[in-house]
């Protein structure tokens, strides 16, 4: 709902234990609809199959009921909130780790992580879209979901079509420099998960794209450029002349943070 739809599990399991870190514990939390399930089989073995699918990767899968509830109007309003179950699970466990990734935008984890980190943990905050100011303020490091190599698909991408930083292939990154009269800049990207522990501007995986004004997307207001808050999502084209760097072509908006 938050911009993570169809997020891959083992990418995140690779983010998290860059520069050789080893997981101690691995939670997902999951919601399920039991009276849906009761209707409609297909929904029950789709929701197992996937929920088996991240206990095979290792992960230990917390199912939430999702409950309902009527107002006065006879509308209904469905939820299935694991939010205490995660801060109480990664309080209790912190003892035993260095590092906690939290994936969440949620502002109510902003006292959760600054319980953590007076434990001595480093907090690292994994989201997409709808982030918490303060908790990107608070955690150690904030990676955006979206500009992490193959964390979650890109749009309408043939299955053929060349691997996440090879020419052919469409990526997503920020811009990060922009001549407004001259109508050009660079869009900064990671070529492949970071195997640093901080992901910062220096790392040997960024990489940068040249583009111009023209290819930008009719929603984009240049004015806005550069901007970190921006994720644009381009295709990766032959080298131009400038630097010999690939041309980003195909541009679009993902969020806007």
């Amino acid at each position: 709902m938050n911009g993570g739809h169809g997020m891959r599990y083992e990418v995140l399991r690779t983010l998290a234990c860059r520069a050789g870190g080893e997981p101690q514990r691995l939670n997902v939390y999951l919601a399920f609809d039991a009276q849906r399930a009761e209707r409609e089989p297909e929904y029950l073995q789709k929701a197992s199959n996937y929920q088996a699918a991240l206990r095979d990767q290792g992960f230990r899968v917390t199912v939430k009921q999702v409950r309902r509830f009527y107002d006065d109007e006879g509308m209904e309003t469905k939820k299935a909130n694991a939010d205490l179950d995660m801060a109480v699970d990664v309080l209790t466990e912190s003892e035993r780790l260095d590092t906690v990734v939290l994936v969440t935008g949620d502002g109510d984890f902003v006292q959760v992580a600054r319980a953590l980190q007076s434990k001595g943990c480093r907090v690292e905050v994994v989201a997409f879209d709808n982030v918490s100011r303060e908790l990107r303020d608070t955690a150690d490091q904030y990676i955006n979901g979206l500009l992490v190599p193959n964390l979650v698909p890109v749009r309408n991408v043939n299955p053929a079509s060349p691997k996440w930083g090879e020419i052919g292939s469409r990526v997503r990154g920020v811009c990060q420099t922009y001549q407004a009269e001259q109508r050009y800049g660079f869009i900064r990207y990671l070529s492949a998960v970071p195997g640093s522990i901080v992901v910062g501007n220096q790392l040997e995986e960024t990489r940068s794209a040249f583009f111009r004004g023209g290819d930008l997307p009719s929603n984009l207001s240049e004015s806005l450029l550069p901007s970190r808050d921006v994720i644009l999502e381009f295709e990766l084209s032959e080298p131009a002349k400038i630097d010999g760097l690939p041309v980003a072509r195909r541009i679009d908006v993902v969020a806007t943070l």
